[in-house]
């Protein structure tokens, strides 16, 4: 009596286990009925007809796919290795099921093609210093492309560019001689301001020529204080020839 209880316990047991899926918040269940797609259902207790009913699962949070090193060929003829990484999500289960057979591998296979084919038609410079505008066209070439899957791509960003050990070397290079020259204009535009400079004082102690005097004693008087000797020099006669005037004037 009890054999046949148990086997039609067990017999109901998997007939629920086949009936009841329970879906995570961020998923959402495609449903086929007899190989007929009657749209996707979740989160939470779904119910399938056993046999008749077969449900894909899909997750719809953001997924991270780093794209493998690809070698390209820059618009100036530089072999470069580049990687990236893909930031994607599922909007429509359904497409992503039913559009194409493996969303996953094919948005990967399809960021490297494009990754190698933008970054073709830009230059070593552009690569290294605009990488913003080229992560931009690749996120918005890949999301135009993958639409049609219900993906929407949000955010594309190239990684790491490895460049041949030649070319890091011709760009050190480049580099050194670049500050080199900057170090030799910042040096001729010092000497300029100083001309200009040396010029505007000439033009003053040539209207004032006891400036030039008081200047030396100045200079005389600097080097005295920080050598601590005696300095011998002659007195100019234009400083004590005022004096020698008013003296001779007292007598008369």
């Amino acid at each position: 009596m009890l054999t046949p209880i148990v086997i039609l316990i067990f017999f109901v047991v998997i007939l629920l286990a086949s009936m009841i899926r329970i879906l995570k918040e961020y998923e959402r269940g495609v449903i086929f009925r007899l190989g007929r797609v009657i749209g996707f259902k979740g989160p939470g207790l779904i119910l399938l007809i056993p046999v008749v009913d077969k449900m894909v699962r899909v997750s719809l949070r953001t997924i991270v796919m780093d794209v493998p090193p690809q070698d390209v060929i820059t618009r100036d003829n530089v072999s470069v290795k580049v990687n990236a990484v893909v930031y994607f999500r599922v909007l429509d289960p359904q497409k992503a099921v039913i559009e194409v057979e493996n969303y996953l591998y094919a948005t990967s296979q399809l960021a490297q093609t494009t990754l190698r084919s933008v970054l073709g038609e830009s230059e070593l410079d552009e690569l290294l210093s605009d990488r913003e505008k080229i992560n931009q066209e690749l996120q918005q070439i890949i999301d135009r492309a993958t639409d049609p899957w219900g993906i929407k791509v949000s955010m594309v960003e190239v990684k790491h560019v490895d460049l041949p050990l030649e070319m890091q070397r011709a760009m050190a290079a480049q580099a050194e001689a670049e500050r080199e020259r900057r170090a030799k204009v910042i040096s001729a535009e010092g000497e300029f301001q100083a001309a200009q400079k040396l010029s505007d004082a000439a033009k003053i102690i040539g209207e004032y020529p006891a400036a030039i005097q008081l200047r030396y004693l100045q200079t005389l008087g600097i080097i005295a204080a920080e050598n601590n000797s005696t300095t011998i020099f002659p007195i100019p006669i234009e400083l004590i020839r005022p004096f020698m005037e008013m003296g001779k004037s007292a007598e008369k």
